[in-house]
């Protein structure tokens, strides 16, 4: 059951690196006002989401693992913010500063899971 952890944690962090990529890829999109979330940025937040999902299943699950359920929840509902505005983003165009907010609430996530312990 260690190799599936590994497995959806490998594709979390595809979802991640999909996600942060797509965002950066839209950057010269946003400077002329055209600040649409790209296909994949909903890929790579929907990864993310079902992922990490799955990881607290495994984990508490089949590994028995403790895993902190607030941090957790904290991570659950930035990944779904981030969800929300980029399938509101791709029905109609999203001003600069809350297409910005996607990318900041990505790294915010991550910044979530390394330095929460």
């Amino acid at each position: 059951m260690e190799f599936v952890r590994l497995l959806l944690l490998f594709f979390h962090f595809v979802g991640l690196a999909v996600l942060i990529g797509g965002f950066l890829a839209q950057l010269p999109a946003v400077r002329e006002g055209r600040a649409r979330p790209a296909t994949a940025m909903l890929h790579g937040a929907l990864t993310q989401v079902v992922t990490g999902v799955a990881l607290v299943g495994v984990a508490q699950g089949a590994l028995d693992k403790e895993v902190d359920n607030a941090k957790i929840g904290v991570k659950l509902l930035v990944a779904l913010i981030i969800l929300v505005l980029i399938l509101v983003g791709r029905r109609r165009p999203l001003s600069t500063p809350v297409f910005m907010t996607i990318g900041a609430l990505a790294l915010v996530n991550v910044g979530v899971a390394v330095f929460w312990t």
